[in-house]
């Protein structure tokens, strides 16, 4: 009987005792200590959290073509100032392309003799760059422009004047080339180490936030891929078969996909095991036309976990091909983790995007989900100055 009115719900003796035992488990708690009096566990640190906001990515590509806002440090706090005024909070510094290194690559200089840009030897544009942004709160990433293309219409430039057998050939036994860009075989292990010599050199002399590879990387012109060394390591895994006369069939796709994908892979295994917050994106072209013309599969990257983001190259001039671009990369993005941001064109050549389809295309992502994007490239963020300051802050 008295047991039943002491633990009675409304009995003032149990609400001293419950008084009594939760003061005792506060102080517990306090002390570090348990019932028991021993000492629990530490707690495992949180994993480093993402470099970017995943509600607010706003990014935009800084090149040495068409641009000279690397061409001094007083041009790089000018560059900056104005990313920060326009609302932009990720910087995508172009560090590699045409065969040369905007900052001075020990790597590149094994290689071909030539330790950096020559415009840039004196200075240091991306330590410049990293310290400018880090000032004002702006995230920096290295863009590896190039990738796996040796050089733009040059036979190959110095890269394969130096390294003949790194050379991408295609069917003819000619350099392979696309677009005027001349290729590299991406698939051969000497270029592949190349590549990732190049990302190491950059993740553990600066104090960048990520690194990224784009159209160009990994690829390879789905023409390619009749060089010896990969004609050679396709038959040694087919039964002595040569790689098929077209370059479209479909399993030899798949082969040369698989071999640029585990190129992902060890990539971001290596760099992580450099720096272990360092963020892997890439900016391929749109699935599945990269994937049948360059060998670009980048939904299996975000599948496999092995990018932190991906940034597909949605570039077009007109609303109704941008939806229907977007729409078609949003249908192949499955991660609720790995974010799928887009690539805007925002100034190519003599062309700069209006301020109407500027809003078109960056309320077209909001609607869709897609919570963030990156313009290509700087100079149109000068161009179009007052939509940036104005409206674009406000498209949420």
């Amino acid at each position: 009987m008295q047991n039943n009115l002491i633990f009675s719900r409304y009995n003032p003796f149990r609400i001293v005792i419950l008084a009594i035992l939760l003061s005792f488990c506060i102080g517990c708690a306090k002390s570090g200590t348990n019932g028991g009096g021993t000492t629990p566990p530490t707690p495992t640190p949180n994993p480093p959290s993402p470099v970017w906001d995943a509600n607010a990515m706003r990014g935009v590509w800084v090149t040495t073509t068409a641009s000279t806002a690397l061409d001094s440090r007083e041009n790089i706090k000018t560059m900056v100032s104005s990313c920060k005024t326009a609302g932009i909070n990720h910087l995508f510094i172009v560090v590699y392309n045409n065969a040369r290194t905007i900052y001075p690559s020990t790597v590149m200089q094994n290689l071909i003799g030539k330790q950096q840009l020559e415009k840039f030897v004196g200075r240091d544009p991306l330590q410049e760059c990293v310290e400018e942004a880090k000032a004002q709160g702006l995230k920096v990433h290295a863009w590896f422009e190039y990738g796996f293309s040796s050089s733009y219409s040059a036979n190959g430039g110095p890269i394969v004047a130096a390294k003949p057998n790194w050379a991408g050939k295609d069917q003819a036994g000619n350099l392979l080339v696309k677009n005027g860009f001349d290729w590299l075989n991406g698939i051969h292990p000497e270029v592949q180490q190349f590549m990732i010599d190049m990302f190491k050199e950059v993740v553990t002399k600066y104090d960048v936030d990520g690194v990224q590879g784009d159209d160009r990387l990994p690829a390879m012109p789905s023409t390619g891929g009749y060089d010896a060394y990969t004609v050679g390591l396709y038959q040694s895994e087919n039964a002595g078969a040569s790689p098929p006369p077209n370059p479209a069939e479909v399993n030899w796709v798949n082969w040369r996909v698989k071999k640029l994908n585990q190129f992902v892979k060890r990539l971001r295994t290596e760099i992580r095991q450099i720096k272990s917050s360092i963020q892997l994106s890439m900016s391929p072209s749109p699935f599945p036309w990269g994937r049948d013309e360059y060998l670009q599969d980048w939904p299996t990257w975000v599948d496999s976990g092995w990018v932190d983001a991906v940034i597909p190259q949605c570039y077009r001039y007109d609303i109704g091909a941008y939806n229907t671009v977007l729409l078609q990369q949003k249908s192949y993005h499955r991660s609720t983790t790995i974010p799928l941001y887009s690539g805007v064109l925002l100034r190519s050549g003599t062309y700069t995007a209006t301020d109407a389809f500027l809003t078109q295309m960056i309320q077209s992502n909001r609607n869709n989900g897609i919570k963030g994007e990156t313009y290509f490239f700087y100079e149109g963020i000068k161009d179009r100055a007052a939509w940036f300051q104005g409206q674009y802050p406000f498209i949420k």
